[in-house]
């Protein structure tokens, strides 16, 4: 049983880890630039035109590519365990692979040969090739696919199990897919009815403004996206490695229903400084931003709750006493709870850039680089390494490679972080310094600057250092002739107190219905406004 799910998820979990292995190589090659070193004239010869080529291909590969073949894959592998039954359909699942790979490839061609260089925002009036904008779309529309292929067996399921609560892990992988469909269908319109054809000469030129604001429809969903993954292992299977319980599965379930209704209509908050947005609308969208803040924190709480009830279990006494009973020499354990930590660090900036007034003072800054690795390079990714400790063992059928390795990969990720994203924040805050620019070229840094600069590019290298360490652990548990003693199975924590599930926490049409309403009012208006002074005024330019 599973076998099919299992080779569908292998082969997502195998193209994220190689994406992210090409992406996070450049990582500390741009933080290296940071102290003077410029290695990309010495990387021509291999195809690395620029640092802009290799800041582009480590945006687009780790933030796109690298979460979005893990997601698909890992849920695959939820959906199914959880609701106890095979796809439905699995040639659906097999053609959304198919669709992936071939959007992947696609993107792939141009981006390596440095007709992509348009950086992970993809903004016109910067042009790549139309290749790229092609395949990945055809990546985007893959994970819809498998999105429908985890519909159809939900369906299934609910169809043999009528008037059964879904299981808690089900139901927040599907909310997460229904979310992503409604966020990307901005970028769905922007790529097949402006950049698409703008890039293959159909139509000479573009308004950047309105393609801008429907990929911020798109944007900031995309971290939602990235983070409720985690949160469906930070709800329901940390606390069961922790030997504790869910504190409160009605909480969570809310949780992930408001994450639903409220994720879309807040991209207008990227756009504080765009002058053809009306003021109205920025209000609108910063009030729903921080409207966000409420399933982060019953979040904070409910999952350090349900620490502390294993913690307890464990033996822990007193105030804190239940902290170090907590199983810190379980790499799995440690990388996700490393990630939350540095998650509230990320989550605290997210209100600085939610406010108008705060925004004006850090918006394009490094201040800006520092906070999405916090999320997208933390929250998410550490979260997913620490999936991987037990899910690639479980896929191979084999023991993770090193334990010990493992350990030292979860934190020494986290000091990197704490390194790198200090760095970045302070630069950006107190200095300025921009992003998506090479700084080691810019004429304007002061010596002042340098310390943070340092502190910054050490981070990097100690982030290299750890992703080696993680191939290191996922390679050599792969290829290791030492099978698994006993099953692995996915951790599945139970609740504190069994209750009764309201029936509105297990009812689709309520929630899907505000969704839709709540989009159509926060975004209807100002895209109309937008398209009747459609402002179609720019030609393409390739810079790099």
């Amino acid at each position: 049983m599973y076998a099919r799910e299992n080779k569908l998820t292998s082969i997502h979990l195998g193209v994220a880890m190689l994406a992210l292995f090409i992406g996070g190589s450049l990582g500390p090659l741009q933080k290296m630039n940071y102290i003077g070193l410029n290695v990309y004239p010495a990387l021509s010869s291999m195809g690395l035109k620029s640092y802009y080529q290799g800041l582009t291909l480590h945006g687009i590969l780790n933030a796109l590519v690298w979460t979005t073949f893990f997601i698909t894959g890992f849920f695959t592998f939820t959906v199914t365990r959880s609701l106890k039954r095979e796809l439905k359909h699995p040639r659906v699942s097999i053609l959304a692979l198919v669709v992936m790979l071939l959007g992947l490839i696609l993107a792939a061609i141009p981006l390596l040969g440095n007709k992509a260089t348009v950086l992970y925002t993809m903004y016109p009036p910067l042009q790549a090739d139309a290749i790229f904008y092609i395949g990945m779309t055809l990546v985007v529309v893959g994970s819809w696919i498998v999105g429908l292929s985890l519909y159809l067996t939900y369906w299934g399921w609910r169809k043999d199990n009528p008037g059964e609560t879904t299981p808690f892990i089900a139901l927040g992988s599907i909310i997460t897919m229904v979310m992503w469909q409604f966020a990307t269908l901005g970028v769905a319109v922007e790529m097949l009815f402006m950049v698409i054809p703008w890039s293959l000469g159909l139509v000479e030129f573009i308004d950047p403004q309105l393609a801008r604001t429907f990929f911020w429809f798109f944007g900031h969903p995309l971290v939602y996206f990235w983070l409720l993954p985690a949160y469906v292992s930070w709800y329901a299977m940390v606390p069961k490695q922790a030997g504790g319980k869910m504190f409160s599965e009605p909480l969570a379930r809310l949780v992930f229903w408001l994450f639903l209704i409220l994720s879309v209509p807040v991209g207008i908050h990227h756009q504080y400084v765009d002058p053809g947005v009306p003021q109205g609308w920025k209000v609108m969208h910063a009030i729903l931003t921080y409207s966000l803040f409420i399933p982060s924190m019953i979040t904070a709480f409910s999952v350090i709750a349900s620490l502390e009830i294993g913690g307890r279990a464990n033996g822990g006494k007193g105030l804190l006493g239940w902290i170090p009973k907590l199983p810190w020499g379980n790499p799995s354990f440690v990388a996700q709870n490393l990630a939350m930590i540095l998650f509230a660090f990320g989550g605290i900036g997210g209100l600085t850039n939610a406010s108008y007034n705060l925004n004006l003072a850090v918006h394009n800054t490094s201040w800006i680089s520092g906070h999405f690795h916090l999320t997208v390079g933390s929250a998410a990714t550490l979260t997913f390494f620490g999936i991987s400790y037990w899910l690639v063992p479980k896929l191979s059928g084999k023991q993770l490679f090193s334990r010990k390795v493992g350990l030292w990969q979860a934190w020494t990720w986290f000091i990197g972080m704490l390194l790198m994203s200090n760095g970045l924040h302070i630069l950006g805050l107190n200095f300025g310094m921009p992003r998506r620019t090479m700084i080691g070229a810019a004429q304007y840094v002061g010596a002042d600057w340098n310390p943070l600069l340092i502190e910054a590019a050490i981070g990097g290298m100690v982030l290299g250092v750890s992703g080696l360490l993680y191939y290191v652990n996922m390679v050599g548990t792969v290829l290791s002739r030492k099978k698994l003693t006993e099953p692995i199975e996915m951790p599945v924590a139970e609740p504190y107190e069994i209750t009764v599930i309201p029936g509105w926490l297990d009812s689709w049409k309520p929630w899907l219905v505000g969704t839709a309403l709540l989009i159509l009012i926060s975004y209807g208006p100002v895209l109309a406004f937008m398209i009747t002074k459609l402002n179609s005024t720019s030609p393409g330019f390739k810079v790099w």
